[in-house]
């Protein structure tokens, strides 16, 4: 109990600013003595979730209701990049598929992520047999075009994904494993990244791992000491084996903030069947189901890390990993079971996200000065008098100080 309240107090000081929100009318002059009406309609954090599943036919009832549990809870979408899939044949992109999917994100404010634009795994088996200068050649050349045909739809990208791992994973003949041995770690991530800040500069850019130990933190300390221009560390927290306990999030919070960078956990995964030790994550196991007990310990687990990662100053962003059972490994780590209903874990991270860390709707009062004082969470807004309407936003905790026109509904 102690350790939630002390998460609660942080919450309110890193992620609520009070506002001193100023109102004009259409023709400018204060709105004064005037009842107005406040809501939030979009948090500034990222609580997000890959959306494999928006490949999913659209007439479907299944996928129509995966959709609508999507845009119910989340405001952010990974979407799959692996270039194995996304380029099975070279030369020929699945392009226009994964525009479908930012279309739709964009049609629901939901901000979008590139996952990823470089990785051993997955990768485009295509290229085995050529040289390590070819590889890398082509490497950037998928990095260009992917960045320019969805420049307008897609600012946030985990450029390389696992390097801990990379020159030792177990496939000698893996491509962009030879790539990265010829390489090394350091520079093959120099090199993906100065293509990626080339392509957009205004891009958000992440390294993202799976490992947490100290050697990610010495490849980040190398990249960051060539210069490398990362933006966002990524850390995956997959918990299939284990569930984190509080001092261990915490230890990575700590250990992982010093950098100073932005951190997104970038692959959230609680798992609602018990956990397994000794995993294949090249297996897809079809005897891990979700079973009652199981759910009861994920939406507790849920709650306890959601609320002391979004505590965390440094903290920006949260993706689960995935938003239904079985999709990787068969394991039962969806915050919606198989038929799409949700289990506990989803309707505790509603009343977290859409209610204890919302504001509004608040109705307010202007004074003469046109002027109403609120607390809020940080994000975008709607003010409503009458028939005219203004939005705004605010994005830092503490003190804000907003000023907004009402105009015609």
């Amino acid at each position: 109990m102690k350790s939630n309240l002390l998460s609660d107090e942080q919450i309110k000081k890193n992620r609520t600013a009070k506002v001193t929100l100023t109102i004009t009318s259409s023709d400018s002059r204060p709105l004064a003595n005037k009842a107005v009406g406040v809501r939030q309609v979009r948090h500034k954090f990222l609580f997000g979730c890959n959306a494999f599943g928006l490949r999913g036919p659209e007439e479907e009832t299944r996928w129509q209701e995966y959709r609508r549990r999507f845009v119910e809870l989340f405001n952010f979408a990974t979407l799959p990049f692996y270039w194995g899939g996304f380029e099975p044949e070279e030369g020929k992109p699945i392009t226009e598929q994964i525009q479908t999917m930012t279309k739709w994100c964009a049609e629901h404010n939901i901000t979008t992520k590139g996952h990823p634009l470089c990785w051993h795994t997955r990768t485009a088996y295509w290229l085995q047999g050529r040289s390590p200068e070819e590889i890398l050649e082509k490497q950037l050349a998928r990095i260009e075009r992917e960045m320019r045909d969805f420049a307008d739809q897609v600012e946030i990208w985990d450029v390389i994904n696992e390097v801990v791992i990379m020159p030792e994973f177990d496939e000698p003949e893996n491509p962009i494993v030879r790539l990265c041995q010829h390489l090394g770690r350091v520079e093959i991530v120099k090199q993906v990244f100065i293509k990626a800040r080339q392509m957009n500069p205004e891009a958000t850019l992440l390294i993202n791992d799976d490992n947490i130990s100290a050697d990610y933190e010495k490849l980040i300390e190398d990249c960051l000491a060539a210069g490398i221009d990362i933006d966002v560390i990524g850390l995956q927290s997959h918990m299939h084996q284990g569930n984190w306990d509080r001092e261990k999030t915490q230890d990575v919070l700590d250990r992982f903030s010093r950098f100073g960078k932005p951190l997104h956990f970038t692959e959230t995964s609680i798992v609602s069947g018990g956990t397994r030790t000794g995993l294949n994550y090249r297996h897809k196991y079809d005897d891990w189901p979700t079973n009652p007990e199981g759910e009861e310990e994920q939406e507790k687990q849920v709650v306890e890390f959601y609320k002391q990662v979004f505590s965390h100053p440094s903290v920006k962003a949260i993706t689960w990993w995935d938003l239904q059972d079985g999709m990787w490994l068969g394991a039962p780590s969806g915050l919606l079971r198989n038929d799409m209903m949700p289990k506990p874990a989803y309707n505790a991270l509603k009343r977290l996200i859409k209610e204890e860390w919302w504001t509004g709707p608040l109705q307010l009062k202007t004074d003469a000065a046109g002027k109403v004082n609120f607390r809020g969470f940080l994000g975008d807004y709607v003010v409503k008098s009458g028939e005219q309407v203004g939005r705004f936003f605010f994005e830092n905790a503490g003190s804000e100080e907003v000023s907004v026109s009402l105009a015609g509904d």
